[in-house]
């Protein structure tokens, strides 16, 4: 892939060091572009000055809602490397949800060298300070003007990046969560596997709704049953019930998480029976209760891991490891982050090096 760049002619200012980053707040001063048509396929691959996009106001996605996007982080080691977590997992799942929506597929190889090569032209927005990274996000839209429906002519494939600090205010701290069992995240032959902006869409109401109830983020229960539990928010979620965890299994309607399975790979390694199955919401209460719901947790990209220290589903109110930080959830944060800033030996081959993988010329 030939990947032609263009300098801003004017550059941002970054935030300064201490400052907080929060999370999407900021962007770096380039981004990276490339263009699908049913002609030429995939072409124009360019590195350009951030900017706004020029879209045809009857371009697809706007209508028909035809988009997937992408979200993995690039972290500078304490010896200046600058990392990537799994890429090639987040190609896989860009593949498999352009699939599901009919869009064009960008290619793993391409997919990933896209990332590096923007990555390492804006090397220096990669931040040092502890807990901080550049987050990256890959995103695809149908850009065809037509009003009909029908997969689009023409797509058109962006990068953008992000410094970040904590996605969650409260940092590696627990949060509490509102079982939701009147809104549908997503039911089996739908997108609930994909990441596609529809899926985060239809799930603003019900986040308003714990808001309001001073709670952080919705439990999903499947969209049959109401029933089963399945996703937190924008994040995989894990139980540690009497000594064993449990987590809903990527049958359609729960994303395939990197950070799942990783977390997933490690828990193995310790010795951890591990049940991919569904779990009863009523199931999960009655552990709760009698003191066998030990730990919880979120995983995914932006927060890595989210403790869980409280739940209210129906009114009934539960407290999880006395809202503390459980000692397997503390031991998954620092062994994975670890990994993915450098500071722990990588055993698994999950770490990619910006520099390391420059194409030869």
């Amino acid at each position: 892939m030939k990947i032609t760049i263009e300098e801003s002619k004017q550059r941002k200012t970054k935030p300064q060091r201490g400052e907080p980053l929060g999370f999407g707040k900021y962007f770096s001063d380039h981004m990276f572009v490339m263009d699908w048509s049913m002609d030429q396929g995939f072409h124009d691959a360019r590195i350009i000055p951030y900017g706004n996009l020029s879209m045809d106001p009857a371009s697809m996605v706007l209508h028909y809602a035809q988009e997937t996007f992408e979200g993995l982080k690039a972290y500078r080691a304490k010896d200046g490397r600058i990392l990537l977590f799994r890429p090639d997992m987040n190609a896989k799942r860009f593949i498999n949800s352009n699939r599901r929506l009919c869009m064009a597929e960008v290619s793993e190889a391409d997919f990933i060298e896209a990332i590096r090569a923007l990555v390492e032209f804006e090397q220096d927005w990669v931040p040092d300070e502890a807990g901080t990274s550049l987050y990256i996000r890959p995103f695809m839209f149908a850009s065809e003007a037509a009003v009909g429906v029908h997969p689009a002519k023409s797509y058109k494939f962006v990068i953008i990046l992000s410094p970040v600090g904590a996605y969650y205010p409260q940092g590696v701290n627990p949060v509490k969560i509102y079982v939701e069992d009147e809104y549908v995240r997503a039911t089996k032959g739908g997108t609930g596997f994909a990441k596609c902006g529809g899926n985060y869409a239809s799930s603003i109401a019900a986040q308003m709704k714990a808001e309001k109830l001073g709670y952080t983020q919705v439990l999903w229960l499947d969209g049959v049953e109401r029933k089963y539990v399945e996703e937190v928010g924008t994040m995989n979620v894990m139980f540690k019930i009497n000594g064993e965890i449990v987590t809903a299994p990527c049958d359609g309607t729960v994303l395939p998480g990197v950070t799942r399975d990783s977390i997933l790979t490690l828990l193995r390694e310790w010795g951890y029976t591990i049940k991919e199955e569904h779990l009863a919401i009523d199931d999960l209460m009655a552990a709760a209760r009698c003191g066998q719901l030990e730990e919880a947790w979120g995983t995914g990209t932006a927060a890595v891991i989210s403790p869980i220290g409280e739940l209210n589903y129906k009114g009934e109110i539960t407290t999880i490891h006395q809202f503390k930080t459980g000692p397997l959830t503390q031991r998954l944060y620092d062994t994975l982050t670890g990994i993915q800033w450098g500071d722990i030996e990588d055993t698994h081959g999950w770490v990619y090096d910006v520099m390391k993988n420059k194409p030869k010329i």
